[in-house]
């Protein structure tokens, strides 16, 4: 009888095993990082955000047209000079690669806030404060303040810039957010 009873677990286990390894429940692939290496040993990296295709989600006070319908902003003194959206990031192939956050904010001591954190998975995520103006071609830049995982050792610089669709064509975004991120790996001071 015990013997039996430890065949069944063992048989059980393998089972399982097996079923996971034939039917896996998530699928684990990952785009191809497209990061293109420079001489100086930094790299740099193309993401955008179709507008309003990608936008997952916008809050914002009086927002005539919340996303996801039903959201709805707090009627907070403290969130009424505040913006929020979350997107789906892609690569320069069109491949959704990643989610992002974007944040704009005013008030009387920080003055004006736009802070980005993109999350690509298995990679991790990017935490990037922005200068509130514009520079005279239209891009606004702003630096990595930390990172987390492979983003973590790198500092550097990230652009980002509004482009309006021309093309004309009927399903054609309204335009997209482009992001360009130039890192640089930290020198390690040895001991």
């Amino acid at each position: 009888m015990f013997k039996t009873f430890i065949a069944g677990i063992l048989l059980g286990v393998a089972g399982a095993a097996a079923a996971v390894y034939y039917f896996p429940a998530v699928n684990q692939s990952r785009e191809q990082s497209l990061i293109v290496v420079h001489p100086n040993h930094g790299n740099t990296e193309s993401f955008h955000v179709n507008i309003p295709m990608d936008r997952v989600m916008i809050g914002a006070p009086s927002q005539e047209e919340p996303l996801p319908v039903g959201l709805e902003w707090p009627v907070d003194p403290r969130f009424a000079n505040t913006r929020a959206e979350l997107f789906k990031i892609r690569n320069r192939k069109d491949a959704v690669v990643g989610v992002a956050s974007r944040i704009a904010a005013t008030d009387a001591i920080s003055g004006d806030i736009i802070e980005w954190v993109l999350h690509l998975p298995a990679r991790g995520s990017a935490y990037v404060i922005m200068q509130a103006e514009p520079l005279e071609d239209g891009y606004r830049t702003g630096n990595l303040a930390t990172g987390t995982r492979e983003f973590a050792p790198l500092f550097g610089r990230v652009a980002e810039q509004w482009v309006a669709d021309t093309s004309g064509a009927e399903d054609a975004p309204a335009g997209r957010i482009e992001l360009t991120t130039a890192f640089v790996a930290r020198e390690v001071e040895e001991e």
